[in-house]
């Protein structure tokens, strides 16, 4: 298993399946997220947190514990 926090800087990832509870989950979801979407890794900040993205042609920031709970296919 692969989460979004182990994709390198300029990779892309296919969300595979989103875990966490419900705050979380609802909160990733809201940011457009979702099973089947493509993630671009931007850039991680020097300490790992927060963690830029491209999805759906949206830049989005989320946090390394949100990242832990999004798994990506290999």
């Amino acid at each position: 298993m692969k989460t979004l926090k182990e994709v390198a800087v300029g990779e892309t990832a296919k969300v595979k399946k989103i875990g966490g509870n419900g705050p979380t989950r609802r909160r990733i979801m809201d940011m457009g997220i979702t099973k089947g979407v493509d993630v671009f890794v931007r850039k991680v900040a020097p300490l790992g947190d927060p963690i830029e993205l491209t999805v759906r042609g949206y830049e989005l920031s989320i946090r390394k514990s949100e990242a832990e709970v999004i798994e990506v296919e290999e």
